[in-house]
């Protein structure tokens, strides 16, 4: 299910484990799933320190609506141009945890009510982007706006970031793991889609979330002096 048979019969019947472009494939698949599996709890962090905090402080909810749109890019391209799971299921489930957090961010702003006509907004498109109602032009545009969307989105959580002079209620551990994802995307995109606009929306998000974790290292010891504030 993981190789074509030929490479299977190459690497496991034949155990010419030296076959390069086999061995390409099976990295691929296996970075892939790791992906994949590895994003059911990638944002959950994220998610966990909202609810324990009730708060939001420190987040853009600009910035988390910007990467719910190349979000769900990424899953509406990918299922249209029947691209394997492999190569972009982790999307489907950052969609999801996105989408908590989006919900969470407006609650404890007490905007509750705007958070619930959103998610219902939000099931609402993309059921109809999934539908045979929009056209293949419409899909790849809303893809290739995934770069601006990344870029924009990531630069004002940095400005955010940089006004406050601390990172808030952002989770290290889940941006160090967007970062490390986003790097290996970029090989398994290129290797199981051929498909460049995909691997330019990964380069782009690897720099991006790249900014990010290196302002959660720098504000460290700041994050801390804030929450110590808070506290007294």
């Amino acid at each position: 299910m993981l190789l074509p048979e030929k490479c299977y019969d190459q690497l496991f019947v034949q155990w010419d484990l030296l076959h390069v472009p086999c061995l390409k494939i099976l990295l691929s698949k296996g970075l892939g799933l790791g992906i994949v599996a590895g994003s059911l709890l990638v944002k959950l962090p994220q998610i966990f320190k909202l609810l324990g905090a009730k708060s939001a402080e420190g987040l853009s909810l600009q910035s988390v609506m910007l990467e719910l749109v190349a979000l769900t890019g990424t899953v509406v391209y990918s299922i249209t141009n029947g691209f394997p799971f492999s190569s972009w299921g982790e999307a489907l489930f950052l969609t999801l945890q996105t989408v908590t957090i989006c919900f969470l961010v407006m609650h404890y702003r007490g905007e509750t009510v705007k958070g619930v006509a959103f998610l219902a907004c939000y099931a609402m498109v993309l059921l109809t982007l999934l539908s045979p109602l929009t056209p293949l032009a419409v899909v790849t545009l809303l893809q290739a706006f995934n770069v601006p969307a990344v870029v924009v989105g990531k630069l004002l959580q940095a400005a955010t970031n940089y006004r406050n002079g601390h990172t808030g209620q952002l989770s290290a551990i889940t941006v160090f793991m967007l970062f490390g994802g986003s790097l290996a995307r970029i090989f398994t995109s290129v290797q199981e889609t051929g498909d460049p606009l995909m691997a330019g929306v990964f380069v782009v998000s690897s720099l991006c979330n790249g900014i990010i974790a290196a302002q959660v290292l720098f504000y460290w010891n700041a994050k801390a002096s804030h929450k110590q504030k808070k506290e007294q």
